[in-house]
């Protein structure tokens, strides 16, 4: 992680520069390994993160009865992959329509579904999101390059320490015959949260 400190940092909140300067402390002094901590950081990155979130998509894209079984009980569901732990013991699944988009929220602070989300970004857990998210979904979603029909509802779900929520995005016109792992090259981490949409079978 010692090449992180090289980064501007003006931009970085207090509590984010005490972290980075106990972090220095403690490498420093041998208490922790960088390569172990960066090892860590890519695996809530990268395994544990978007991609097991886009495992869940693609499989409730393709499989009827499993798609049954994650609106019932999602995480019981996306516990059969192989995906739980901290933060991921109440999850709720909520489906995109031609009517009805969803997107998620923590207006209180940033509760997110870690084992099929990874971590949570920087922008979910600024206050200008948290706040804007609930009065003006619409205009956030513009401001992720998401324009809807006016006719679309917008559904904002906030997530909290007991309950937190994985969008299930619509799915891209054009894939059919496609497999559960060309799918889920297509689920982006923005469509799970609902600031943004898969990406079309031709950028996959």
């Amino acid at each position: 992680m010692t090449d992180h400190h090289d980064h501007d940092h003006s931009e970085l909140s207090e509590t984010e520069l005490r972290v980075r300067a106990l972090e220095s402390v403690l490498t420093e002094n041998g208490y922790v390994d960088p390569a172990a901590l960066d090892l860590l950081i890519e695996t809530y990155e990268t395994k544990v993160g978007p991609r097991n979130g886009a495992a869940v998509v693609a499989k409730a894209w393709v499989d009827p009865a499993y798609r049954a079984r994650l609106f019932t009980d999602a995480t019981a569901a996306i516990a059969e992959l192989g995906y739980e732990g901290r933060q991921g013991e109440h999850i709720v699944a909520v489906e995109n329509t031609e009517t009805t988009h969803n997107m998620v929220v923590c207006t209180l602070c940033s509760c997110y579904p870690w084992p099929v989300l990874g971590l949570p970004p920087v922008w979910y857990k600024s206050a200008p999101y948290r706040s804007r998210a609930v009065k003006e979904p619409r205009g956030v979603l513009a401001d992720f390059g998401v324009t809807l029909p006016d006719d679309t509802a917008i559904r904002v779900w906030d997530s909290t320490a007991e309950i937190r929520y994985l969008v299930i995005p619509m799915r891209p016109k054009g894939t059919e015959g496609w497999s559960e792992q060309q799918l889920a090259d297509l689920v982006t981490r923005d469509s799970m949260i609902g600031t943004g949409l898969p990406n079309a079978p031709e950028a996959g």
